[in-house]
């Protein structure tokens, strides 16, 4: 079978994205025989049930990683990516997990990450740094 590769999707079904995941998942599974997957994600609401702020990533075989951190920008300074990014290490150390990666641009938030102990483990267009 040839499958002709179509066109790039600039606004992908979020759908579409989790199979391919969900895939990606299977598949290392059938490779390693680790299957503790699990998505680490946590949402800062308020009053009215909105995101004020989170972190979402996942664990598995003993690591994790955190894909977005974001705090609303009215509740920048006031401690809650510290509040997020401790609970999610405390989450993933619950699991099992004795690392943690990330990455971020040098306009978002290196020294953020740093000032928790997070070390900068390869640079490019921006940082991968782990913790």
């Amino acid at each position: 079978m040839d499958l002709p590769i179509p066109p790039v999707e600039v606004e992908p079904r979020l759908e579409d994205i989790r199979f391919l995941e969900d895939r990606l998942y299977d598949d290392s599974v059938e490779r390693t025989g680790l299957s503790d997957g699990q998505w680490l994600s946590i949402f800062v609401r308020d009053d009215a049930g909105v995101i004020a702020a989170g972190l979402h990533g996942w664990t598995w075989g003993g690591g994790g990683r955190v894909q977005t951190l974001w705090v609303r920008s009215d509740l920048r300074r006031h401690g809650y990516g510290t509040r997020l990014l401790a609970a999610a290490e405390q989450e993933a150390r619950a699991r099992g997990c004795d690392r943690l990666l990330l990455d971020t641009f040098s306009f978002q938030a290196p020294l953020f990450y740093q000032k928790h102990g997070y070390q900068i483990v390869g640079v490019d267009d921006h940082m991968l740094i782990e913790h």
